[in-house]
């Protein structure tokens, strides 16, 4: 078969052709949206290959502009969000590093607003389809709010800001046709993915079980771009930002996930919304790698490029701080939708980095919020407002003005406080924002960067970081999403790339594909192999706990109280919660007469919206349910999504019908109630093999 080319930029041509098969013609060429030709419409126009984005780039801010105005008011990307208020306390100064107060003053609490949401889908979505989810905290500061923009995944899928709107339109709904909605297992999401091998390392960590995640509370998050850390002589830290919740890492199955959508739509966001509520308040420690530019240089690939991570292994995260949510919202549209956040919001002691991708989000959030929310005055909003200092400055009128300055001053410098006047606001020489003095060099082109051309490595790395259990979970997302994909270039072309990645990988997926393995195609670099990362992982990394877990109680007549009564007081013992499911929404008549009410009727509560299960039934409750498909899917869903299964011996009939095999994870209530929390507080990944083929 023939060779399959790499499509997308290399690290030193921009356009150059290499997308297109023929040259491009005054019929077929790209043009501005005033006819003006465009010679790359890869690479954005900065200061040198590393070097910052230049505001006179019209191609970019036209492109970007026109697609951050696409939506009226939905967001165009983030549509779907939840969110909460709380607070952030410093645990560990920064002085050396940084002038930012909120990085130096240790056990302050500044309050914060943070707000999660899938990327591709539109408002009216379902919480847990397979996607990246927004993680982005806004701090009000007594030096004026930061907004800490980022995602539950540490790299993004391209390079370059000017590619973004490409990126979003191949992923959202196809344009001829409406649908999928929030879906990429479809044509022109991989074409593009295809065609950009820059996107293959967050493919990885997309198709992995951190694209279907179990709750918003067991979240990674990262501020994805690079930043610097000024201190008070002016010296420069490059930084990156992580979020990592107390509660652990976790995920869902696919076909739980799918189930999830059909049972509760809204699963993440009631999820979120009543641990609050419950006064269990979600948590997430706040860390930092700090690099010197000399550390910097010294890795092996861009710290600029925001398709790679520094593995923790390498520079150790520093935990700093945490966050804790502990109100939600008085009025979702008020506050969750409302809420605006911008890069571009950062405080003293925090600046940008020439990260490419980081200097188009600086221009794009603003001008977004601008469409959105209609109105330069979207900072009066009081969810956007700063809350720990003032705000003033000469900006005056515009639409849904609410402020009423006053005074006739409204220009500077002016000389009224001389006349007696109020003269208003002044600059702050000493303790206001100040640019890091970064060296700034070389031509005006549109290129990339020698060192942003190294595709392959890191999605290697992230791959074979992987447990065999999240390999096999990978390989199954892939080859699921290929499966939706109808165009045959666009599946071999994925293939070729997947080898460069790994060859056992790529040889999974055409194995799941029943499908011809194309030759690779030829890399910019040639891909290295870099050790292992065990951080990249998430089996085997639960917490030794309940704690963030609910499981769930089937009951129906008959059942034994005593019984319910140990499994309940075990979980809760252990930090977890517990839902009563019964037959019928009044509850159950347990022995001895005594009726217990349930929180959810079993036909509207699926073992997919629980972590275990214990089914708790008399030989009478049995015989009923097992003519009652809802209650053999309520067992068999538990079991194949690798849960805890407790059971009473007179509930042994309904797991024979739902196949329940023994294994370690299906537990005799009426022999030791504790131990079923042992099987709990994780999967039972050995069984899986028994229960699903993977790729």
């Amino acid at each position: 078969m023939a060779k399959t080319p790499a499509r997308a930029p290399t690290s030193t041509l921009g356009a150059g052709g290499e997308l297109h098969q023929t040259a491009a013609t005054p019929e077929t060429r790209t043009t501005t949206n005033h006819g003006a030709p465009i010679s790359d419409n890869q690479n954005s126009l900065k200061a040198g290959p590393r070097g910052s984005t230049l505001l006179e780039d019209f191609i970019l801010r036209e492109k970007i502009q026109h697609f951050d105005h696409e939506r009226i008011p939905e967001r165009i990307v983030h549509a779907r969000g939840s969110a909460a208020h709380g607070f952030f306390e410093l645990t560990d100064s920064l002085s050396d590093f940084t002038t930012a107060k909120i990085l130096i003053e240790v056990g302050k609490k500044t309050e914060l607003f943070t707000r999660f949401s899938t990327v591709a889908g539109g408002a009216g979505s379902v919480d847990t389809p397979r996607d990246v989810r927004g993680f982005a905290v806004k701090f009000y500061t007594s030096e004026g709010n930061w907004d800490l923009v980022g995602n539950n995944i540490p790299v993004f899928f391209i390079q370059d800001a000017i590619k973004f709107p490409d990126l979003i339109h191949s992923v959202k709904m196809e344009a001829d046709k409406g649908y999928p909605q929030a879906a990429s297992a479809h044509d022109t999401f991989w074409d593009f993915i295809g065609l950009m091998p820059e996107s293959m390392h967050m493919v990885m960590w997309a198709m992995s079980d951190r694209g279907i995640p179990r709750s918003l509370r067991m979240m990674e998050g990262f501020g994805v771009n690079t930043f610097r850390l000024l201190n008070a002589e002016g010296e420069a830290t490059l930084v990156k930002f992580h979020w990592r919740p107390k509660l652990g890492t976790q995920s869902t199955c696919w076909d739980e996930a799918v189930k999830i959508a059909g049972a509760d739509p809204d699963y993440h966001r009631r999820d979120l919304y009543e641990a609050i509520e419950q006064g269990d308040f979600p948590e997430w420690e706040f860390g930092v790698q700090l690099f010197s530019q000399e550390q910097a240089d010294a890795l092996p690939f861009d710290i600029l490029d925001a398709t790679k991570l520094v593995p923790e292994e390498d520079h150790p995260i520093r935990v700093i701080g945490r966050m804790v949510l502990d109100r939600n919202p008085d009025n979702f549209f008020a506050e969750t939708e409302q809420a605006a956040f911008l890069p571009t919001n950062i405080v003293p002691g925090i600046d940008f980095s020439e990260d490419p991708l980081l200097q188009g989000r600086l221009f794009s959030y603003q001008d977004t919020q601008l469409s959105r929310l209609g109105t330069v005055n979207f900072h009066q909003i009081p969810i956007n407002q700063a809350k720990g200092c003032p705000f003033q400055n000469f900006q005056r009128d515009g639409h849904m003005q609410m402020a009423v300055p006053k005074g006739r001053a409204n220009y500077e410098p002016n000389s009224l406080a001389q006349a007696g006047e109020d003269g208003g606001p002044r600059e702050d020489p000493k303790g206001g924002f100040r640019t890091g003095r970064v060296p700034v060099e070389g031509e005006k082109v549109r290129l990339r960067a020698e060192t942003f051309a190294d595709h392959y490595s890191q999605a290697r790395l992230f791959f074979r970081s992987q447990t065999e259990i999240e390999q096999a979970h990978l390989a199954s997302a892939i080859v699921f999403e290929l499966s939706k994909v109808s165009l045959p270039h666009v599946r071999e072309r994925i293939l070729a790339n997947l080898q460069n990645v790994d060859q056992t990988l790529a040889r999974r997926v055409a194995d799941g594909l029943n499908l011809p393995l194309p030759e690779a195609s030829e890399p910019g670099v040639a891909p290295i192999d870099l050790d292992a990362s065990p951080a990249l992982r998430i089996v085997g990394k639960y917490p030794e706990t309940l704690k963030g877990r609910k499981v769930a109680i089937l009951i129906a007549d008959g059942s034994d109280g005593a019984v319910v009564d140990a499994v309940r007081a075990a979980v809760e013992g252990d930090g977890g919660s517990v839902f009563i499911v019964a037959p019928k929404i009044g509850g159950a008549e347990l022995k001895g007469g005594k009726t217990l009410p349930a929180d959810g009727q079993l036909a509207g509560s699926p073992s997919v919206l629980f972590d275990a299960v214990a089914v708790v039934l008399s030989d009478e409750g049995c015989a009923m349910l097992m003519k009652e498909g809802g209650a053999v899917d309520f067992v068999k869903d538990a079991f194949g999504h690798l849960k805890a299964v407790g059971f009473t011996s007179e509930a042994q009939p309904l797991l024979d019908k739902a196949g329940v095999d023994p294994d370690a994870g299906v537990i005799d209530l009426s022999e030791n109630a504790d131990g079923f929390l042992a099987p709990a507080r994780t999967r039972q990944w050995d069984r899986e093999p028994k229960v699903r083929i993977l790729a």
